[in-house]
């Protein structure tokens, strides 16, 4: 397998190559990486869990760092160990290029091998996954490395936004008499005699009354129109709309359909369906076994 790529960091490339070294960076942006620890001045231990389609593993490695030439390249060369899964063993030359002075070009080619059961799985599998993890592993590496923005320049972008925001976007225009209407529909309710209309339904709920426009007004007479329509219900609307009556006033046509629960009562011969059901079953996959 093999695989190039560039990157742009928003970093001075002293400060790159630093992370490149830094243990807790690496572990950071290394997907699914528990540990890095550093075993010498230019060596490196780590265990990563790694997800190669419908395998996952855990490995174990050791990396070494050769032709070190700060702060603009070096070689990797590594081999780690996944158990049952199988091993990868190969190499990675990274070399920094400095754009500016706050950024930096990260170049890298990468050389491995895998065996085991890895290797079963096809190397268009291993080169996709392997080009996710590489990416993961860039995004994140830049990311811990782009500078955050000061206090002023978060103001800046806030107060930039509503700017922003209002391009491309067609504001509606309203309608002047749908705004007169609703301020006085709003104006109606607020208004002292809705306010005493509504106390006083209250009050005459409370001491066992019949309110207008509630259910004690339903309860009271059960035969007479109601004021709301439910199940179909038919008689007068509460809004002085469609004629509705009173829930349910139709009775049950004959012809409706028996609930499905209702047939688990039907045991032809003394024995539920449930036994006929289950007896079918078995009947089927002793013939698909033994047939």
């Amino acid at each position: 397998m093999e695989m190039t790529g560039e990157r742009r960091i928003p970093a001075p490339r002293q400060q790159v190559w630093e992370a490149l070294n830094d243990p807790e960076a690496l572990r950071a942006a290394i997907p699914g990486c528990e540990s890095v620890e550093r075993t010498a001045e230019d060596q490196f231990q780590a265990r990563v869990a790694v997800k190669l389609g419908p395998m996952a593993a855990k490995f174990g490695g050791k990396v070494k760092l050769e032709n070190i030439n700060p702060p603009e390249s070096y070689t990797i060369t590594g081999e780690g160990n996944g158990g049952a899964m199988g091993f990868a063993k190969g190499g990675a030359d990274v070399a920094l290029e400095e754009l500016s002075a706050s950024e930096t070009l990260l170049k890298y080619q990468v050389k491995a091998q895998v065996g085991g059961k890895m290797a079963q799985l096809g190397a268009r599998l291993i080169d996709s996954t392997a080009k996710q993890m590489a990416d993961q592993f860039f995004d994140r590496f830049a990311a811990n490395l782009t500078p955050v923005p000061t206090t002023a320049e978060a103001m800046g972008a806030t107060t930039a936004a509503p700017a922003r925001a209002d391009v491309g976007v067609t504001e509606t225009p309203r309608s002047a008499p749908e705004d007169a209407a609703n301020a006085a529909g709003m104006a109606a309710t607020r208004s002292p005699a809705n306010a005493a209309a509504t106390s006083a339904r209250v009050e005459a709920a409370r001491h066992g009354g019949v309110a207008a426009g509630t259910d004690t007004e339903y309860l009271d007479d059960a035969g007479a129109p109601g004021p709301l329509t439910q199940h179909g219900a038919e008689g007068p609307s509460a809004g002085g709309g469609k004629p509705v009556y009173r829930p349910n006033p139709r009775p049950v046509a004959p012809e409706a359909l028996t609930p499905m629960r209702l047939l688990l009562h039907i045991e032809p011969f003394g024995l539920p369906l449930q036994f006929w059901g289950g007896s079918l079953i078995l009947l089927v996959i002793l013939a698909l076994m033994f047939l």
